[in-house]
């Protein structure tokens, strides 16, 4: 028996072609908007911190308005002031003398009892963030969680040291598990090395694999073109899942056996 075709899909009407149109704009323009509105944001509530600091006499928007009689709004002034104080400061502080001043005052700061916790949280936390040369996971790799036989993707954090690297005999290192869609919170896991697969792609790639909950699937990450191909690629597989959704032959719609008669075999 037949099966009788399916009815021709329905055509979309102009409301419907200026609806996806819409909708596909809306997806290109909403990114690049939002990224300029969050810049222009932080870069103003910036210069709302370090302008009042600055002179009237050495402000170029009041210079401006005095000279020319012209009320403009020069955004990045005080961007460029913090970054070059910044970088000034911190100039200084990596000679003998800034080196001295700073631990004259962290000394003052931790004689006071409600500061001292303070500053020494913030300084770790500071001091692990911005650590000048360092990334915040090493690779990507995949680990059995959260029971074996199912696999997890995880971001290498460091190799265990102190209490936890003393406890154990093998090489543990500490990897960070993240949730999907939102990598920023997850679990800190401590395994030993030879427990972990180490993937090949970035960091940024299996990020964007979490978050997208599969659907954005990087590349190999094959450069050198080393990579060891899978069991998958070197076998040819029969009774793929395209096969089983293919449309059928005519001469087997009827849905006969098409298998050769084994009797008639025998008979031969």
């Amino acid at each position: 028996m037949e099966l009788p075709e399916p009815p021709p899909p329905p055509k979309r009407g102009w409301i419907s072609s200026l609806q996806a149109s819409f909708f596909t704009g809306l997806i290109v323009i909403a990114p690049i908007g939002l990224t300029i509105w969050l810049i222009w944001t932080v870069i103003g509530w910036i210069d709302s911190w370090i302008l009042p600091w600055l002179p009237a006499d050495y402000n170029p928007a009041i210079l401006i308005r005095d000279y020319f009689n012209i009320a403009v709004d020069i955004r990045g002034i005080g961007v460029a002031i913090f970054l070059l104080s910044t970088v000034i400061v911190g100039w200084v502080a990596k000679g003998l003398i800034g080196r001295s001043l700073i631990r004259t005052a962290e000394s003052l700061v931790l004689t006071i009892p409600g500061v001292r916790s303070l500053y020494s949280g913030l300084k770790q936390i500071a001091e692990t963030v911005l650590a000048q040369g360092k990334s915040s996971f090493e690779k990507a790799c995949l680990v059995e969680y959260p029971r074996k036989g199912i696999w997890a993707i995880a971001f290498i954090s460091t190799d265990a040291k102190g209490e936890i690297a003393a406890r154990h005999d093998t090489h543990m290192i500490s990897v960070f598990l993240p949730t999907t869609p939102n990598p920023t919170s997850g679990f800190l896991l401590f395994l030993p090395l030879e427990d972990v697969q180490i993937l090949k792609m970035s960091v940024e790639d299996a990020a964007k694999l979490v978050i997208s909950a599969g659907l954005v699937y990087p590349g190999t990450g094959d450069v050198n073109h080393d990579r060891v191909p899978d069991e998958v690629e070197t076998l040819e597989i029969e009774g793929s899942a395209a096969d089983l959704f293919a449309p059928a032959d005519d001469d087997d719609s009827s849905g006969r056996d098409t298998r050769p008669d084994s009797r008639q075999s025998e008979s031969a």
